[in-house]
């Protein structure tokens, strides 16, 4: 339903930029929901389109009320009244952060052919290569190339959120990556010799005519919050760099 945004006060906002309500939304929600008082409204902006279908029932659910949503400038606005027991909200937020803390990523991988492996994550599957390739072309990436496309991606995808989140306009976010070994030779084994990741240089290009500093401290907050870049800087050297163009 429309709602009249002009016919009330909201106690608190927040924007949830792209993120879907599986994707820790919930939590961001219960969070800011603690800081409206019994009664009050919490006003939550989204670009999720999802989050039009799942926030009423979660409403409900939660004891909250759900009161309608409105056309922003590129976002849907939400507006949520909170219900009465705030103790029980401060229960359920802890049990979701607990649970979030123990969560475990589980998949199966299996060796389904010549120099192929398939991954079977959730509900969907991928397949690998061998783990190193001189190639041009192969009929898989190799493990290699998911892990440096693991961290490009999880930095693209981050920073569009937090752009998102800051109501930022990019037009266009490409990452380009340059790795190598330590020791190729050792992995085939033609060496002795150390076949870690030595040295990745990753750069980022923005299309945007948004605030400069915004942009960059979005970035920024994309790096801070990557465990894929937390791991990888306490083990090799990982050089990263922003540019807007």
């Amino acid at each position: 339903m429309t709602f009249d945004v002009t016919s009330i006060t909201v106690d608190h906002m927040f924007d949830g930029g792209d993120l879907d309500c599986g994707s820790g939304l919930i939590l961001l929600i219960r969070e800011s929901m603690l800081k409206v008082p019994t009664d009050g409204i919490l006003e939550m902006r989204s670009r999720e389109p999802t989050v039009s279908d799942d926030l009423p029932p979660w409403c409900r659910m939660s004891g909250h009320q759900y009161l309608g949503k409105s056309a922003g400038d590129g976002y849907t606005r939400y507006f949520v009244k909170k219900g009465g027991g705030s103790e029980l909200e401060q229960e359920a937020l802890s049990r979701d952060k607990e649970e979030a803390r123990n969560y475990q990523w589980r998949l199966r991988a299996r060796s389904t052919g010549h120099l192929k492996s398939t991954i079977y994550a959730r509900n969907f599957s991928f397949d690998i290569g061998q783990a190193a390739s001189f190639e041009e072309k192969d009929s898989y990436p190799c493990a290699i190339e998911y892990l440096f496309g693991a961290l490009a991606g999880s930095l693209t995808t981050g920073f569009a959120t937090e752009c998102a989140k800051d109501n930022l306009e990019v037009d266009d976010i490409e990452v380009s990556l340059n790795g190598s070994l330590s020791n190729i030779l050792a992995h085939m084994g033609l060496e002795e010799g150390d076949p870690a990741v030595k040295r990745i240089e990753l750069k980022c290009f923005a299309s945007t005519f948004a605030d400069e500093q915004k942009v960059k401290a979005a970035w920024q907050k994309a790096v801070k919050r990557s465990p894929i870049v937390a791991t990888l800087q306490k083990a090799i050297d990982l050089q990263l760099k922003f540019v807007i163009v």
